[in-house]
C-alpha cells in the first residue's frame, strides 16, 4: 500500500506531476500493471494522440508513465 488514506481529499491542480519513464526497451504496459497493482489507477484527463499513461495514486495525485523512447 501507499502508506495510507489522504489526510485530506484533493482540491485543485497538483502543484507537481511527475513523468516516469520505463528503461529504455522497456515495456510501459508492465510497468502500468505493476504501479496498478501497488493501488494506482488509470485516470482520463483528456489527453490525445499521446503515448503516455496517465494514472493517479491512492492520494489522487496524477501522474504519467512516459511511452517507448
Amino acid at each position: 500500500t501507499w502508506g495510507g488514506p489522504p489526510l485530506t481529499p484533493k482540491a485543485g491542480k497538483n502543484r507537481l506531476h511527475f513523468d516516469l519513464a520505463p528503461p529504455v526497451h522497456g515495456d510501459q504496459q508492465a510497468e502500468v500493471a505493476r504501479l496498478t497493482s501497488l493501488g494506482a489507477t488509470r485516470i482520463d484527463i483528456g489527453q490525445v494522440d499521446v503515448d503516455s499513461v496517465v494514472l493517479a495514486d491512492p492520494d489522487d495525485n496524477e501522474f504519467c508513465v512516459l511511452g517507448p523512447r
